[in-house]
This record gives structure tokens, C-alpha cells and sequence, in this order.
């Protein structure tokens, strides 16, 4: 039985980074690698990071129904590939989707079942101070950017689990948690349970 596990927040909470702390911490879980319009960013890699492709691209996509959500954001496409999700179930894998909110959205009221969470910054002027940082975008990107955290955060009331990201190990470790918790349920325990169980039959 396989769980799925959508993780949101704004461009700059620091998701990618928890995100990759996970993957390497439980290999178990499969990570969905989502298609988007935009250019790779430094350090990321096709296939693994992102699949990057064209505008017409991802309309054809679309047009075929090869995604089970997608969404703009700050002026590109994303989209979850519904094979990510076909090929998860068929091998019984975990699967780790880091979507946008809008797409977090069309799951939640397609009744896709997922633990939903939603990673945070502290505050409106650190997340800024992060976007700055990075050295990636021009001024309108930032600003739009911004525009677009303040839409984010205010579905927080939608997911089940809030990760505050301001000190990235108490972050990690409070998301790792879930992750343990959420693999730790009697529903999923069975092959592991049942000689278990046998063993207490007299």
C-alpha cells in the first residue's frame, strides 16, 4: 500500500532542500518528478530535478491528459505526470510530490488522498530577504514571486500539516517525523504485522 505526500509552500520556504534531505534520508520513497516551462536553475538536472520542457509541450500534455494536476506559477507551467503517480501505485512506493498550492488544490478536490504539507517561512521579510539572496531573477521576478507567497499562504487551512522553516534541522527533523509517523500506521503494517500476530496463536 502506497501513501502519497504533497508538499507546498512558497518559492523560497526552503522546500527543495528539505525535500532532498528526505530522499536521501529514506530512499524508500519515490520522488514525482513534475514537468515545468522554466529554465533549470543552477545545479539542477533534467530528468531528476524537473523535466523542462516547452510551453507547446506542456499543452499537448495537457490536451492528452498526461497530468493529474497542473498549474501556473509566477508566470510558468508545472505539472504532476500522472504515469509518476500509475507507476508508484504498481510498484507499491511511497511518492513525494512538491507541487504548488493550485495544484495541491485540484488534488484535494479531485479526493485524491495525501497527507498534505505545507512548509512555511518565518515571516514576509525573511522570505524575502531568501528570494534576494539566491541571485537567480530580475526585480519583477522577485516581486511577482512575493505576490505570490501571500496567495500561497493563505491556503495553509487546507493541508495537515504546517512545517515551520526557520531553523532547517528542527524543520527536517519535525518533517521526517511525519514522514515515520505516516509509514508507521497499523493500515500499512500488514505484511509486517501478520507473522507477528501468527506468532502470538497458540
Amino acid at each position: 500500500m502506497s501513501t502519497l505526500f504533497v508538499i507546498s509552500g512558497p518559492s523560497g520556504a526552503g522546500k527543495s532542500v528539505l525535500i532532498r534531505r528526505i530522499l536521501d534520508d529514506l530512499p524508500a520513497i519515490r520522488f514525482s518528478v513534475s514537468s515545468t516551462t522554466r529554465g533549470p536553475r543552477p545545479g539542477e538536472t533534467e530528468g531528476i530535478d524537473y523535466h523542462f520542457i516547452s510551453r507547446e509541450q506542456f499543452q499537448a500534455d495537457i490536451e492528452a491528459a498526461r497530468f493529474l494536476e497542473h498549474a501556473q506559477y509566477s508566470g510558468n507551467l508545472y505539472g504532476t505526470n500522472r504515469h509518476e503517480i500509475e507507476e508508484a501505485e504498481r510498484l507499491g512506493q511511497d511518492l513525494l510530490l512538491d507541487i504548488e498550492v493550485q495544484g495541491a488544490r485540484q488534488l484535494q478536490e479531485k479526493g485524491v488522498e495525501a497527507v498534505y504539507i505545507f512548509v512555511a517561512p518565518p515571516s514576509f521579510a525573511e522570505l524575502e530577504r531568501r528570494l534576494r539572496s539566491r541571485n537567480t531573477e530580475d526585480e519583477v521576478a522577485i516581486q511577482r514571486r512575493l505576490r505570490q507567497s501571500v496567495e500561497d499562504v493563505s491556503h495553509v487551512h487546507r493541508y495537515q500539516f504546517v512545517i515551520v522553516n526557520d531553523n532547517l534541522e528542527e524543520a527536517y527533523s519535525r518533517l521526517r517525523s511525519i514522514f515515520i509517523a505516516e509509514r508507521s500506521r497499523r493500515s500499512r503494517m500488514g505484511s509486517t504485522l501478520e507473522p507477528i500476530l501468527a506468532s502470538f496463536q497458540k
